[in-house]
């Protein structure tokens, strides 16, 4: 085996490579450095693996090991232990880390740009981030934490203060005002992300950093072919490659074979006769020695198929004679409800508009690929885990295995990014099967091109609307038929086009509805639960319909959306009756003032997310408190971290009942029957942890009046809240309560005289802000989401097949794309919520690409129909590579 030298943090190294490998494997695999990540190699589009290479910024994944020779490579952990604690403390502190995955790569470059230029301009900032993607920030805090660590570089390591350059969340400027806070580490305070440090520093391990004595690796083969009837597997050729041990296929399940969250209908192995349903079916894995023999022998693996024609659209998947893509058929589920007379109240209506909006599907592109670790235990499986439901995990992978459920514990590794999208089993029961099996740890990586055909992406939709009002724009009615292309599996689409439903008629009165939803299988890429569930689409279609509406009345964006939002005691489009929480109104009125300076030029849209499952489905939430040893406290939950802030948010509660300082606290995620919670979605972790959190804390802290916290060392407090009371859409009764809870959202959009974005100001009624700059964050990285899926997102299939499976080609808002973003907050609180709060994660995006739609019709008088409206100013300009699959 060759083998290189180089200068690797100021000492001289000598490593092997293999032909093929690029140096990023080097570094991670051979040298064990594991700052830099892999999100993407070799495509050399993320910047996560970014390094210093001979004192300039280079991409590991795209030099390849023999070129190095020689060469002076610095990594984050060889930086001047100076300037990094500056960079880390700069970025924690003004909240520019959230999942962390990219984080190591971009301290790197801020390094570099502070070293050589001496500046931190925004315009220079800018410029080196743009060989990096950050997919959770919206880059803003990105670019306050390098200008932070600059001016304390320059007076020599001192920070001007400890709090964030832009810390006006609630809009004092704007005349608003906000709850009052605790103690400066307890709930409404701004506390620091916990672990953020390490995250910063690439000290914080993912999955893919994580290492086992005697640790095989495994590696996928998926289908060449959305529908074809797989004839033979041949593994020969792949064992008699160098490291591979064993391959594994369908006939070696010794369980289920198919698991789904709620249909049972996705094979964790297509076996040999059955046909396939996509291109991202697993067909077999490899297990080997190392993780590059596992990928090349996977390649060698050889598939016989008979290729069918793919069905790939609704429409063919509905027609008469379609072929079955399930034994089922192809209509899924169909959402409907009504209220009033419709027809009536169109044909009085003073105005009326129809129009058929069409949305796209979106991947995304959390820069962490899908990873997990199996380690044999003397009863069963530990797995690690990055998925978004370490107790849904538990019971599927047991299911495949054949064991009792108890035998598997999973233990999440806060991930590196979700949005959705590791909700549904990637790799999981294919890895535990391998370690089960094998009896030896075993870990599974995907390339970021199995990434993007493996798992599920947000919902492309067909929305036809019929939207009436009278004379003075009070809307009258909504008919809405919406269809939705779910895949080729079920993965969780019927309860995405069930919420799109129930969104179709915005936070907005209306009398008189009538709504179907239908959620049809084809052969493309399954699609499933992404940040905003199936709103963000239905939003963009009423919020368009409002502003036609608008014109035709002769009034302005605000005007007609004052006169029509939903107020305490009025009807959701379900029927849910409003209660005292329902804060659209005071959204609508944090913004008017900017609306209304700018109407030629700007876009104003409104925005409703259900927080909590609902639709009769129980919301639960649940936290246990340990006491440790030496007065340490082990705070468990059930549900995931996923850099929306959970564990800090978990800790300041804790804090604020018991008065424990946070630095005592250790916070996980574990598959314990006592905090079985669910699966983390619906931005409803915060609301019922913080309420279950509220309520083992004040166990605890009754318990504290009379003791010392180390005199209670075994100690358990165990927290629960259970919402039980919400029923499915069109039951019949006088309040059908669909969820819990909603947030609400007003988004203005500013465009410069070109037609650019300027500006988005984005007020959200949060209910209780338990950590501002948190809430800042999350709505922050929605919005640059929203924007990027109104102007340039998409992933195009031909034939069931991904157009390409590049990162760059996703349409991703880079760092130099996104416009300034003022976030105001407003508070709003629910009972329901632990202290007031809602969900603030997906709520961000849901009306930003209608208002940025508001914004360009204003400009260039076109009412846009269709995402991503590419035609637009503000649209970047996308590249579609060729030949990438």
């Amino acid at each position: 085996m060759p083998t290189v030298t180089f200068t690797l943090n100021d000492r001289e190294t000598t490593a092997r490579y293999e032909e093929g490998m690029h140096f990023l494997e080097v570094l991670r695999e051979e040298c064990g450095i594991t700052s830099p990540k892999d999100g993407c190699s070799p495509q050399g589009t993320c910047g996560c693996c970014t390094v210093l290479v001979d004192g300039r910024p280079a991409l590991a994944c795209l030099k390849k090991p023999q070129e190095m020779a020689g060469r002076e490579v610095v990594t984050l952990e060889g930086i001047p232990d100076a300037q990094r604690e500056v960079l880390a403390r700069a970025f924690v502190q003004e909240g520019a880390v959230q999942c962390g995955y990219c984080t190591p790569g971009i301290m790197v470059r801020a390094f570099s740009l502070l070293e050589r230029s001496k500046t931190s301009d925004r315009e220079s900032v800018a410029g080196a981030l743009s060989g990096h993607l950050c997919r959770c920030t919206g880059y803003q805090r990105i670019f306050d934490a390098i200008r932070t660590a600059g001016e304390a570089w320059a007076n020599g390591g001192t920070f001007a203060g400890d709090a964030p350059r832009r810390a006006d969340f609630f809009g004092e400027r704007h005349g608003l005002r906000r709850t009052s806070v605790g103690n400066t580490h307890g709930v409404g305070a701004s506390a620091l992300r916990y672990q953020g440090l390490d995250q910063t520093l690439g000290k914080k391990p993912y999955v893919v950093d994580l290492r086992e004595p005697a640790m095989l690796h495994g590696a996928v083969v998926l289908a060449a072919n959305p529908r074809a009837r797989v004839l033979a597997i041949d593994t020969g050729p792949a064992l008699a490659m160098p490291g591979a041990l064993r391959v594994l296929t369908a006939a070696d399940v010794p369980g289920d074979r198919f698991v789904g969250l709620i249909v049972r209908d996705w094979p964790v192995f297509v076996a040999v006769g059955e046909t396939t349903r996509c291109v991202g079916d697993v067909l077999a894995l490899v297990v080997a020695d190392t993780q590059f023999h596992a990928r090349q022998a996977a390649r060698a693996v050889g598939v016989e198929y008979e290729v069918l024609q793919p069905v790939t659209s609704p429409e063919a998947a509905l027609a008469p004679g379609a072929p079955a893509i399930h034994p089922s058929g192809n209509l899924l589920e169909v959402t409907a409800f009504s209220r009033g007379d419709l027809d009536a109240a169109l044909m009085a209506s003073a105005h009326v508009v129809h129009r058929t909006f069409a949305t796209q599907r979106v991947e995304h592109a959390f820069l962490e690929p899908e990873a997990c670790l199996a380690v044999p235990q003397r009863d069963g499986l530990k797995v690690f885990s990055q998925g978004q439901g370490v107790h849904d995990d538990q019971l599927q992978i047991a299911a495949v295995l054949g064991v009792p459920r108890e035998n598997v514990d999973v233990e999440l590794v806060s991930n590196g990014g979700a949005f959705g999208g590791k909700e549904d089993l990637s790799i999981q029961a294919q890895t535990a099967l391998a370690a089960y099996l094998l009896g030896k740890p075993v870990r599974t990586v995907l390339t970021r091109e199995q990434s993007i055909l493996l798992h599920p992406k947000r919902h492309p939709l067909t929305m036809d609307y019929t939207v009436g009002c009278d004379g003075d724009g009070r809307r009258t009615a909504v008919r809405a038929r919406i269809v939705g292309d779910t895949g080729a599996y079920a993965s969780v689409g019927m309860k995405v086009l069930e919420r799109a439903a129930g969104h179709s008629c915005g936070p907005y009165r209306v009398a008189n509805v009538d709504v179907e939803a239908k959620t049809v299988y084809t052969n493309n890429p399954p699609s499933g639960a992404m940040r905003g569930f199936g709103v963000p689409q239905t939003a963009f279609a009423i919020e368009s319909c409002l502003n036609i509406l608008a014109e035709k009345v002769g009034l302005d964006g605000y005007e007609i959306r004052e006169r029509n939002v939903l107020a305490p005691g009025d009807r959701f489009a379900t029927g849910q009756i409003m209660t005292s929480s329902c804060g659209i109104r005071q959204t609508l009125e944090a913004v008017r003032e900017v609306y209304k300076k700018n109407t030629r030029r700007a876009g104003i849209a409104c925005g409703i997310k259900n927080t909590g499952i609902g639709n009769g489905m129980a919301d639960i939430g649940r936290v246990l408190i340990r006491v440790l040893a030496g007065g340490r406290l082990e705070v468990l939950t059930g549900y995931t971290e996923m850099g929306q802030g959970l564990f800090t948010v978990l800790r300041q509660v804790v804090s604020q009942e018991t008065g424990v300082e946070p630095a005592l606290m250790h916070v996980s995620a574990r598959s314990d029957l006592a905090v079985l919670s669910g699966m983390t979605t619906a931005s409803r972790a915060t609301a019922l942890a913080t309420m279950a959190g509220k309520r083992a804390a004040e166990k605890l802290a009754a318990d504290l009046a009379t003791a010392d916290l180390e005199s209670l060392e075994g100690r358990e407090y165990h927290g629960e809240d259970v919402c039980d009371f919400t029923v499915p859409p069109g039951t019949a009764v006088d309040n059908p309560i669909t969820h819990m809870t909603f947030g609400y959202a007003t988004q203005v959009v500013i465009l410069d005289e070109r037609g650019r974005i300027a500006k988005v100001v984005a007020a959200h009624d949060v209910g209780r802000a338990i950590n501002p700059l948190g809430c800042a964050q999350q709505i922050e990285g929605a919005v640059h989401m929203g924007l990027g899926y109104a102007l340039s997102e998409e992933l195009p299939c031909t034939e069931g097949r991904p157009d390409s499976t590049l990162l760059r080609d996703l349409g991703i808002l880079k760092a130099a794309d996104m416009p300034e973003v003022e976030v105001i907050l407003v508070e709003v609180p629910d009972p329901v919520g632990g202290y007031g709060a809602k969900g603030v994660g997906e709520i961000g995006l849901v009306p930003t690409a209608a208002a940025v739609a508001g914004a360009l019709a204003a400009f260039d008088g076109v009412h846009r129909t269709a995402l991503p409206m590419r035609d637009a100013p503000a649209a970047p300009a996308r590249r579609l590579a060729t030949g990438s699959r």
